[in-house]
């Protein structure tokens, strides 16, 4: 077994998904890292959980989080726990381009699926939760 080849292989589908509706996450007014960015804010709603979830430099998260927050898709909320923490929210825009987005992504990757049987793409799902 070739784990670099598996590793390689997966990597060039997402890249392949992703560079296809690039063009299309840009239309809706946003750069492909900051609708990932916008995905994952409900789950790690503070700048450094975000930035370790989705293996992106600290300062660079600071740079997504700053021109969503100009665009209207995120705001920023003092931590009412921790005065010293901002908590990171999705504004209704940013819930909205950030849902059309991902399902772009989602259409683009079901069409890659499609070349899977059912049963194909059920053991697929069933490995890569195994592999999780």
């Amino acid at each position: 077994m070739d784990a670099a080849r598996i590793w390689s292989l997966n990597h060039r589908l997402l890249m392949a998904v992703i560079s296809s509706v690039a063009s299309d996450i840009t239309a809706l007014g946003l750069e492909t890292k900051e609708l990932f960015v916008l995905a994952e804010v409900d789950a790690h709603p503070y700048p450094a959980e975000l930035a370790a979830s989705l293996c992106i430099p600290k300062p660079s998260v600071t740079l997504y989080v700053k021109r969503l927050e100009a665009a209207g898709f995120l705001r920023r909320e003092i931590d009412t726990e921790d005065l010293r923490r901002h908590r990171l929210q999705l504004t209704p825009a940013g819930r909205k381009v950030m849902q059309q987005g991902t399902a772009l992504l989602s259409e683009a990757f079901g069409e890659k699926l499609g070349r899977l049987s059912a049963a194909q793409q059920a053991e697929l799902r069933a490995l890569l939760e195994k592999m999780s």
